[in-house]
């Protein structure tokens, strides 16, 4: 008797490129998350997202095109938002802080003020843009 060689169809699928592209894709999207929950474009300062109703009048910081920084239409030196921003803090810790900034003032400025106050202990910090 001559035994033959009989090919068995193989029925089981190889999930290992599909394992391989997922976890590719999946840091893909981790890196540029961060990217993109930012909503903000590159003309600066138009948008078309709505803010939610607050029940609580939130703080808002300017910087306007000469560079000079308001608290709620209150002119202030760096020096005392600083100040101002502490003693806030102590007040309420999970206060959100608006940053409004001209369309025309350099970037890393703006980026300053905003590590001014996450220094100042608030974490709960957000760009206003002007709607389309």
């Amino acid at each position: 008797m001559r035994k033959k060689n009989r090919r068995k169809t193989i029925s089981e699928i190889n999930v290992t490129p599909f394992v391989d592209v997922m976890l590719v894709l999946l840091i893909i999207f981790m890196v540029t998350a961060p990217l993109l929950t930012s909503g903000i474009k590159i003309n600066l300062p138009e948008s078309s997202s709505v803010l939610k109703n607050e029940k609580k009048e939130p703080v808002t910081v300017s910087l306007n095109s000469k560079g000079n920084i308001y608290i709620n239409k209150k002119k202030f030196t760096r020096e005392q938002l600083i100040t101002k921003l502490k003693a806030l803090e102590k007040v309420n810790k999970n206060l959100k802080i608006y940053v409004k900034a001209d369309k025309s003032i350099n970037y890393g400025k703006v980026m300053d003020l905003m590590t001014v106050i996450n220094k100042s202990g608030f974490t709960k910090v957000a760009l206003v843009t002007r709607l389309k």
